[in-house]
Order: C-alpha cells, then structure tokens, then sequence
C-alpha cells in the first residue's frame, strides 16, 4: 500500500521552495529516456504526486506515449531522497487539471503565461530510497 509520510509529502511540497526540484524521468515509445527538473512536484494525497506542465516538450510527449515515471526528489543538506515510481496521467482539461493547478507553487503559474498548462497526475506503485531499498509498494 502506498501511503506517503508526512516527511515525504512535506519535502516534495517544498522542493521548489527549498531549492531542489524534483527531476522527471520519462521513456519515449521507443525506450529513449529523458529527464527534466519539475519545480511543480506536489504530494497530491497519500497514494498520488501531481505536477503543472507548462513546457509541453519531449517529457510531455513521452508521458502521452508511455505513461510510467519515476519521480526523484533529492535534498542534499537534509539527507533525504526518495525515488517515486508510477504511472501518469495528463489532465488537459476538467477539475483535476484545475485542483492541480489550484495547488501548483505560484512561481511554476507565473512562468505558464499563456495559462495552457496541464495537470498531470502520478498514481503511485512504489517508493524506493536512493540505493533501491523498496518503502512502500502498491502491491
């Protein structure tokens, strides 16, 4: 069962904040993989992360080709890092895409200026420490 820490949903929510954003690894159709910083990352709930994409690249074309993440959060002063593997959805439009955006960090809203972003939501199938030690896992 999935069921994000306080800890977890504390530091993810203050990545940005605390000047270390997330990075999103992706997979095209093809298996080419990609990365990014996403200064958006947020513990939706307890079994869910959420993210505003803005950019609408190759990490947004990867994630509508092949939905499965992993979201890694690493704080190097505080000695926490966790990877978060799961499965995305992209939320063009509707209530999820709005109560993602309600949520986003301001900074990440202000830097869509033309307001088209997406919601994306990650449902989590497990939590994993930096060396691979499985924390939590759906199953």
């Amino acid at each position: 069962m999935i069921d994000l820490t306080d800890e977890m949903k504390t530091a993810l929510d203050n990545a940005l904040a605390d000047k270390v954003p997330c990075i999103l690894a992706t997979a095209s159709a093809d298996g080419f993989p990609g990365i990014g910083y996403r200064g958006s990352v947020m513990a939706y709930d307890g079994a869910n992360l959420a993210y505003w994409e803005r950019a609408k690249r190759g990490g947004l074309s990867n994630v509508q080709s092949s939905p499965y993440v992993i979201v890694m959060y690493r704080n190097p002063d505080t000695r926490q890092a966790w990877k978060f593997f799961g499965k995305a959805t992209i939320h063009e439009t509707g209530e999820v895409r709005e109560a993602i955006k309600a949520r986003t960090v301001q900074a990440e809203i202000d830097r869509d200026q033309d307001g088209t972003g997406f919601g994306v939501m990650v449902e989590l199938e497990r939590v994993e420490t930096m060396a691979g030690e499985v924390l939590q896992s759906k199953d």
